[in-house]
């Protein structure tokens, strides 16, 4: 906040959803299957802040709706992803958090299907940027926005701001654990299978799922990761044994960055004692193991505590002041599971910087191809394995 008194460049500008004739309908309506610019801006500036709310009684709906942004008049997008995984919840449902660049506001202590949905990473532009909403429900959205932007020069450097959602549904797990179940049930000892499990070698990382894929110069920030927890260890609940990996230009195995299981690259250890919880750069958005969940979910079941790391979740990583720099490319995966052993719902949106023109994007999944098991689903999924 030190700079915060010293004079700044430019115009500041809003594009937003107020109503123009003076009344009090400050939204617009997007159709089934409809498209609606919600910000289209000349010349060059930084857009510096998003703020979204959705009504609509479609459920999933935060997975339905698809929002993309354009730089400098290209022709394919630099974001594309489903609106709540963009603004950092996965599954197709809201919960209240709040980090440094991104939150949900809504009710706290549940899984809800409301938000108000907040960004503020920097987004610069220096021919035009364009924002568009495509609504892929089975019914109109009412749709509210602010897009808040600096009409200034942009320096020739500066790098454009790019996320990309991914799912695998579900990952290719290398032990079909549902039946090593039968065979760890034969003997009186707790780490059967899960000393099978660690027993598998990972050394090249081609099985990983994978979050990024650029080319070019530029630097990754940071991820969202959401799994719904289907293909447990027998007798072992825990889903984030799975290794971080980062190769960086090109370079063969091993990569200059590796790391040691999930919840320790997303700035946590011994399997998520914390529940949920929100950080400036890491946090656990959404924490959501089978039961009864709130407005979103109203399927009730009775749970024993082994069942903690059941079901949903999303976990949240930004490099605000460790950015990972690339100069030719990058590759991101983590493992599913140690080794890439389990089959769960994984899921994702990873952001970044780079100097365009970046790698086309793979094509987004459509519409039924995006959406959550049931909790019921995933309960018997869970239960078959566990």
């Amino acid at each position: 906040m030190n700079n915060l008194y010293m004079r700044k460049e430019g115009i500041s500008r809003r594009s937003s959803s107020w109503d123009q004739t003076g009344g009090n309908t400050d939204h617009i309506i997007i159709g089934p299957g409809d498209t609606s610019m919600i910000a289209d801006l000349a010349g060059s500036g930084v857009i510096q802040h998003i703020w979204i709310t959705i009504a609509s009684s479609d459920r999933h709906y935060f997975r339905k709706i698809v929002m993309r942004m354009y730089w400098d008049g290209e022709q394919e997008p630099s974001v594309e992803a489903p609106i709540g995984d963009f603004f950092g919840v996965g599954h197709g449902v809201a919960s209240h958090y709040v980090s440094l660049p991104l939150n949900m506001i809504t009710t706290q202590g549940m899984v809800e299907d409301k938000a108000a949905m907040n960004c503020f990473f920097e987004m610069p532009f220096g021919n035009g940027a364009r924002i568009e909403i495509e609504n892929e429900c089975e019914k109109e959205i009412v749709f509210y926005y602010y897009v808040d932007y600096v009409e200034k020069p942009v320096p020739e450097d500066a790098f454009r701001f790019h996320a990309q959602f991914r799912r695998e549904m579900p990952t290719k797990g290398l032990i079909q654990l549902e039946g090593l179940k039968a065979e760890h049930d034969k003997y009186d000892h707790p780490f059967y299978a899960n000393d099978i499990v660690n027993a598998v070698k990972n050394l090249d990382g081609a099985e990983n799922y994978i979050l990024l894929e650029a080319e070019g110069e530029g630097h990754y920030v940071g991820c969202n990761l959401s799994i719904d927890h289907l293909d447990p260890i027998p007798g072992n609940s825990w889903f984030g044994e799975g290794d971080d990996m980062f190769f960086i230009d090109g370079e063969p195995w091993p990569p200059r960055l590796h790391g040691t299981g999930t919840e320790d690259y997303f700035c946590a250890a011994w399997c998520y004692p914390s529940g949920k919880y929100d950080g400036p750069y890491h946090g656990i958005s959404l924490a959501a193991p089978i039961r009864a969940n709130g407005h979103a979910w109203t399927e009730k079941t009775l749970i024993p505590t082994e069942m903690d790391y059941s079901g949903k979740w999303t976990t949240y990583r930004f490099h605000i002041v460790d950015p990972i720099i690339f100069r030719k490319s990058i590759r991101f995966g983590i493992e599913h599971g140690h080794g890439n052993c389990q089959s769960n719902d994984y899921s994702s949106v990873a952001y970044w910087y780079q100097r365009e023109p970046h790698k086309a994007f793979p094509q987004i999944l459509p519409v039924e191809q995006r959406l959550p098991l049931s909790e019921r689903a995933s309960m018997s999924h869970f239960l078959k394995s566990f």
